[in-house]
């Protein structure tokens, strides 16, 4: 069984030998092509082309009886064990010749023959580059940070800052020094002169609530009573956040509350390990985070008459950007004329202030205000420190 294929307007058509042996009756009608054998000269059918008849089938056209004529081109061999085949003829179909010519197909051995020719381009010219790596021989060792920073000291190519210094402050609760986490106990607010306290600490204390305006009350009351409380989990002295399960006495720093898995909640309660329920709650909180207003509400005026009975002081009061450095003193003889409706001018009174230059706009200078006696009467002085300038003395008799 041997099949052949012919190449009719980029169109293959293949014909089995058995329809050859099926149709064999026909033969008066459409005449076959005969076999070749596979070094014979293949036979060329020859039609007729109109293109004015609408009903041509071009896929299945009657073949005529071949007519011998010289070639016009050089043999061409078909692949071989192919052999003819028939194609019915329609009746009533106009007769028509078409040259059937066969297609060119190179069959190349290799892939690399079968790529388009490249374009070579004029006026271009192409640079390899090449990249080569040095790699030393042994044991290669990177330089630390400290070999780095000793470099850069040496070419005096870096602007190191100061280091900064230690924050000795030390929170009246958990006596742990400097500000702590902003997850944890957070930043440090001021209680009295040279006293601090821990946010979280105080704010987690079972007398202190929280007003609207983010003052915490009762922090005194609650430093007092810590005093005199000992942690479970640490056993120091000043904890103030106890287990809010009735009858229960297990009292924790806020840190150490935290270490000991202490369940919080968002109304400001806790539980210690024992009763703190298990799994999850709803209303449980695992962030501690505080970036609102928060400070501890205190008597300002009772602090100032604390600052004067002591005497000698070891720090520096502040109030904004005033700073008092000394008081002063009033004697017996001086109480009726260094003293007004609305004040009292103590002599040796000293303070100084950073306020708005008197020279430049958008500049700040040093202010040291100063009450003297003179002839039995207050003199008033301020003394402008600014740099770049030599201090500017002012005085008078009135404050204003």
């Amino acid at each position: 069984m041997k099949d052949i294929v012919f190449c009719s307007n980029n169109c293959f058509v293949l014909y089995s030998a058995a329809v050859q042996a099926k149709n064999s009756e026909n033969k008066e009608s459409i005449p076959s092509l005969p076999q070749s054998p596979m070094k014979e000269r293949p036979p060329k059918a020859f039609h007729q082309y109109s293109n004015n008849i609408s009903t041509l089938d071009v896929h299945c056209l009657p073949q005529l009886q071949e007519k011998v004529s010289p070639p016009s081109s050089p043999p061409i061999m078909f692949p071989p064990a192919f052999e003819a085949a028939k194609v019915e003829a329609k009746p009533d179909e106009l007769k028509v010749t078409v040259k059937l010519k066969p297609r060119l197909k190179a069959i190349h051995s290799s892939l690399d023959d079968c790529r388009p020719p490249s374009k070579k381009w004029k006026g271009m010219k192409w640079k390899k580059w090449s990249i080569q790596i040095v790699i030393p021989k042994g044991s290669f060792k990177p330089p630390c940070e400290e070999e780095i920073d000793e470099f850069l000291k040496k070419l005096g190519t870096t602007l190191k800052p100061d280091p900064v210094p230690k924050d000795y402050r030390k929170c009246c609760f958990c006596h742990e020094e400097g500000d702590g986490l902003t997850d944890g106990p957070a930043r440090l607010l001021n209680l009295d002169l040279d006293l601090w306290v821990h946010l979280n600490c105080a704010l987690w204390s079972t007398e202190v609530y929280e007003t609207q305006a983010g003052a915490l009350i009762n922090v005194e009351l609650a430093l007092r009573r810590g005093l005199q409380m000992k942690c479970m989990f640490c056993h120091k002295m000043g904890a103030t956040s106890g287990c809010h399960r009735l009858r229960c006495t297990n009292i924790y720093h806020f840190t150490c509350a935290i270490k000991a898995q202490c369940m919080f909640f968002k109304d400001k309660t806790m539980l210690c390990p024992m009763h703190k329920p298990k799994g999850t709650h709803e209303q449980e909180l695992s962030y501690f985070a505080v970036f609102r207003r928060v400070y501890v509400q205190r008597d300002e005026v009772r602090q100032i008459a604390s600052i004067v009975q002591r005497g000698e002081r070891d720090h520096t009061f502040r109030v904004g950007s005033l700073i008092f450095h000394a008081v002063g003193q009033l004697l017996p003889q001086q109480m009726q004329a260094f003293h007004s409706s609305k004040a009292l001018f103590p002599v040796g009174y000293e303070a100084s202030r950073l306020y708005w230059s008197m020279r430049y706009a958008n500049r700040r200078c040093r202010y040291l205000c100063s009450i003297e006696e003179k002839d039995g009467l207050p003199l008033f002085v301020i003394k402008v420190v600014e740099q770049g300038h030599e201090d500017l003395v002012l005085t008078d008799t009135t404050p204003k």
